[in-house]
């Protein structure tokens, strides 16, 4: 089974508005809500194309029930611990400019981590693990580390999707992936990173630090994928953006859904790249037809002559 963890879900609550005018009465033009959360993202990506996981993390209240319910009928399976306060409302104003106002999120307590180390402590060398997006502020900065430990312990397949501060701590635990843009590549090392090219040497300085795979997003220059023995780089596919917002989620599900099928890292990684892009190109999370049309356009190229 795949697990994902998202320790700060949220229901984001979208309004839409004509004009926005601060410190006036601004009447919607229309309304929505979904579950939000990197972990939860790659749920539901991994779902619309045909791979079940399980959903854990810290939920409550009513906000809550909505996210546990709103997975449920997507047929994707939960396992969450449930914690006394309500999951937070992030809320996003979209006008002639977007703005957001994200929550802190409910305490998380001690007995409530504990609870999901139990769990993370029953699987197996045959599940993987994703933790991906923030820490509540009410939890430990090593978290992740916590959890990776039991995962090594466990032999685990874990993957990591977080901010370059999370990542440094926990390199020494051997996440089967990792997955950094091209600017937190950058502030990792502390240089500046812009081209493929330039990725490639430090992508595999994670390698060297424990990282078993590496993809690097490069925004409308591609990606690259780097591990002991290979160097891939992929082209960008065309598209109309739509929205950035879930793209690196759908990148580490569509990795993961086909590496899952095929144990091929090259046609995982281009299934990365699709995934990402058909997000991109969507208004919300991408659907598989649109990953399949959008994985006509991705080429695959390996980098010979590269030392590990």
């Amino acid at each position: 089974m795949i697990y994902t963890v998202t320790l700060n879900p949220s229901l984001d609550y979208i309004v839409k508005l004509n004009q926005f005018e601060l410190g006036s009465l601004n009447r919607s033009s229309a309304e929505s809500k979904f579950p939000g959360g990197k972990g939860i993202n790659v749920s539901q990506v991994l779902k619309r194309v045909g791979v079940n996981s399980r959903a854990l993390g810290f939920i409550g209240g009513f906000t809550g029930a909505y996210i546990e319910d709103f997975l449920k009928k997507n047929g994707i399976e939960t396992d969450f611990v449930y914690v006394n306060e309500d999951t937070r409302i992030n809320v996003k104003i979209k006008a002639e400019e977007e703005t957001e106002l994200n929550a802190k999120g409910p305490a998380i307590l001690e007995s409530d981590f504990t609870a999901l180390k139990d769990k993370i402590q029953n699987l197996t060398e045959n599940d993987i693990l994703i933790l991906a997006g923030s820490i509540p502020t009410s939890m430990p900065r090593n978290t992740y580390e916590d959890l990776a430990k039991i995962c090594l312990e466990r032999k685990v397949k874990w993957i990591v999707d977080a901010e370059e501060e999370l990542l440094k701590s926990i390199l020494m635990y051997k996440p089967f992936l990792i997955k950094p843009n091209h600017h937190e590549l950058g502030d990792f090392f502390n240089v500046k990173i812009e081209s493929g090219e330039q990725a490639i040497p430090y992508a595999k300085k994670l390698v060297g630090m424990g990282a078993e795979n590496v993809i690097v997003s490069l925004a409308g220059k591609g990606a690259i994928f780097v591990n002991k023995d290979t160097t891939l780089k992929s082209n960008t596919p065309t598209g109309e953006l739509k929205s950035s917002v879930g793209a690196g989620d759908s990148m580490v599900a569509g990795f993961i859904a086909k590496y899952e099928l095929s144990g091929d890292y090259e046609e995982a990684f281009r299934y990365s790249v699709a995934s990402g892009s058909a997000t991109a190109f969507s208004l919300g999370l991408c659907t598989k037809d649109k990953v399949e049309e959008v994985l006509t356009q991705v080429k695959i190229v390996k980098i010979k002559g590269e030392q590990s």
